[in-house]
């Protein structure tokens, strides 16, 4: 009998991330149950091994380096936040392939890294031209944690606005963990700002939401988030999420077909008591699906056969999200369709396909 599949699932366990981190591996848990009733990854079982990606980079790192020397990783994949990744690339070049799940700020990807989550030019710049178009926001205040996407995000948002008629007239950037905005929301309100995009994770965004709500100011300007998924919102609480927009690729009240029938299979495997489907999980279903699909077209697990497929082929699969392109050749955005919604106390109500 041939050996497992043996794939790390890199999530949050702890931190302002760890929010997701239940419902991340429940969906990954039924991703893999499905791919080994289709007869696994070339044959192979897929096996999950959970990885913290909440605690330090240096332990991070570790923990994925003594899983390779003892041969018990062949493939990485979950959601986590770039610095992350970025700690990670290096440990796994040439080693094993990584399925990136999480949205990314675009831009070149080291070989043998694949993204299947959302990208600024395909999420946040329409959403941005949406909200002129039909909020009349021209003025942005930005607020984002002090890492990777939020500071690469916001440098490609200063280049859209150049070419979209609107302006960020004011940034600030908090510790990865921030639990006091109160300084950070004097500057949004002197600002003059129309309108605030919110470039933070998990429970540092569930704190800005309630604080921002306390002093008013969810009554003069509307939000947007490109990161802001079901269990943020339960955690914010209704009260604090008016008028509060969101771009994604998947929200659990998407009428689609592919997105109806993965909440059927979800709730029929773990009941209603289950935790709550959002964007960030159900993007670790995309992650072994795309993992699965690139394994196929090379007919090989090896990294360098999937970067080489990867690199002269466009891979697609179809899941959730309907069907995911993924591009190769070094800069690894997939492509996929983005929806945007507002939030409607507990949920989202899903009003146009960017």
């Amino acid at each position: 009998m041939e050996e497992p599949f043996r794939v790390g699932l890199a999530i949050p366990l702890q931190g302002p991330g760890g929010i997701f981190g239940p419902s991340c591996e429940a969906v990954a848990e039924l991703a893999a149950a499905e791919v080994n009733a289709a007869g696994g990854v070339l044959g192979r079982e897929l096996e999950l091994t959970v990885i913290d990606a909440g605690t330090s980079l240096p332990e991070i790192r570790r923990t994925v380096h003594h899983l390779l020397e003892r041969r018990e990783l062949d493939a990485v994949t979950g959601w986590h936040i770039s610095s992350v990744r970025e700690a990670l690339a290096p440990v796994l070049r040439d080693r094993a392939a990584y399925v990136y799940t999480s949205l990314y700020e675009g831009g070149p990807i080291p070989r043998g890294v694949f993204t299947s989550g959302e990208v600024p030019e395909l999420q946040v710049a329409p959403a941005l031209e949406w909200m002129r178009d039909n909020a009349r926001v021209r003025r942005w205040a930005l607020v984002g944690a002090d890492y990777v996407w939020p500071r690469r995000t916001a440098a490609r948002v200063r280049e859209y606005a150049r070419v979209a008629g609107i302006e960020v007239v004011h940034e600030s950037f908090v510790s990865y963990g921030c639990r006091d905005f109160s300084s950070t929301l004097v500057d949004i309100a002197r600002s003059e700002a129309d309108g605030v995009l919110m470039l933070l994770v998990g429970q540092d965004a569930v704190m800005f939401n309630r604080e921002f709500a306390e002093v008013g100011l969810d009554s003069i300007m509307p939000r947007f988030a490109p990161l802001m998924e079901e269990n943020m919102l339960l955690a914010t609480g209704a009260e604090a999420t008016g008028n509060l927009y969101v771009a994604a690729a998947y929200f659990s009240s998407l009428a689609t077909t592919s997105a109806m029938d993965f909440m059927s299979a979800y709730v029929h495997r773990y009941g209603p008591d289950a935790p709550a489907l959002n964007n960030a999980a159900e993007s670790c279903y995309e992650g072994l699906l795309a993992l699965t699909s690139l394994t196929r077209a090379a007919g090989s697990v090896r990294v360098d056969d999937v970067a080489a497929v990867a690199a002269g082929t466009r891979v697609t699969y179809e899941g959730p999200r309907g069907t995911v392109a993924l591009s190769g050749g070094g800069r690894g955005e997939s492509h996929q369709a983005i929806h945007l919604a507002r939030a409607d106390g507990y949920d989202f109500d899903v009003l146009t396909t960017l």
